[in-house]
């Protein structure tokens, strides 16, 4: 009886220190790491959630590279240029050219332009001649200054112009007197030292304007009926011919009643 006892009781006492020894080895175990458990660990079940409304955000920039940087020996990017600024005006002129008589033919230097009104651009400043003509008309020629910029030409066909003069002798009964014949629009003047023989008259009051080109002679009589006769000093009757033209043309549009340029 006392021996099966004692037996019961070692028993008991290793099942005891059997089962204290394994609750010691199981409380100081080390937790298993991450790395150790290579099975996929279940995933958390989660309510689900409304997805964000789209956002017209600019998206944030990537994360910085970890690739290393240029050495410091590298060139410098370039600055931007600066802003460029307003072209500096042009150095060359600008001539608006127009008439009084539409589709007049303009000339530059001998150069054809076209007919006006007309722009001419990139002129080079400076004096120019300036030719502009009109059917029916009497042509305008006249030197222009150019300077840097825009200007404006305006040509009048229908005013009368007149800038014409020549070298005389004035044949009178005893002797003679040398000067000098001048006609514009505003009249006929004759210039000579001789004060008895100057005389001034406008064109239309002229009661006589004639050339003799055989006789090399220019007729002209004044409104009081005193007559001049004019040669020229070296004998050249083509001189008296062309200012005799140029005076009768301006006469003749003065009778049609164009006006002097001018006026």
């Amino acid at each position: 009886m006392n021996r099966r006892v004692l037996i019961i009781s070692v028993f008991t006492a290793l099942l005891l220190v059997g089962a204290a020894a394994f609750l010691i080895v199981l409380f100081q175990a080390p937790e298993p790491s991450e790395s150790a458990d290579t099975s996929p660990a279940p995933a958390p079940v989660r309510a689900p959630r409304a997805s964000p409304a789209p956002s017209s955000a600019r998206p944030a920039d990537p994360a910085p590279s970890s690739v290393p940087s240029e050495p410091e020996s590298a060139p410098a990017a370039e600055p931007p240029p600066p802003p460029v600024a307003d072209a500096a005006p042009s150095a060359l002129g600008v001539l608006r050219i127009e008439s009084d008589v539409p589709g007049a033919q303009v000339f530059i230097d001998r150069q054809y332009v076209g007919v006006t009104p007309i722009t001419a651009d990139d002129i080079t400043p400076g004096t120019h001649q300036l030719n502009v003509s009109a059917a029916g008309f009497e042509s305008v020629a006249m030197p222009i200054e150019v300077t840097p910029g825009p200007r404006e030409i305006t040509i009048t066909f229908k005013d009368v112009r007149l800038d014409a003069a020549i070298d005389v002798i004035h044949r009178h009964g005893i002797g003679s007197c040398r000067g000098r014949l001048v006609a514009t629009p505003g009249g006929l003047r004759y210039e000579t030292s001789n004060r008895d023989d100057t005389f001034a008259a406008a064109l239309l009051d002229l009661e006589a304007f004639q050339v003799d080109y055989l006789a090399k002679n220019l007729r002209v009589r004044l409104p009081k009926g005193r007559q001049f006769n004019f040669t020229d000093p070296d004998g050249n009757a083509d001189r008296l011919f062309v200012f005799h033209r140029d005076v009768e043309r301006a006469r003749e549009r003065l009778r049609k009643g164009d006006q002097p340029a001018g006026s």
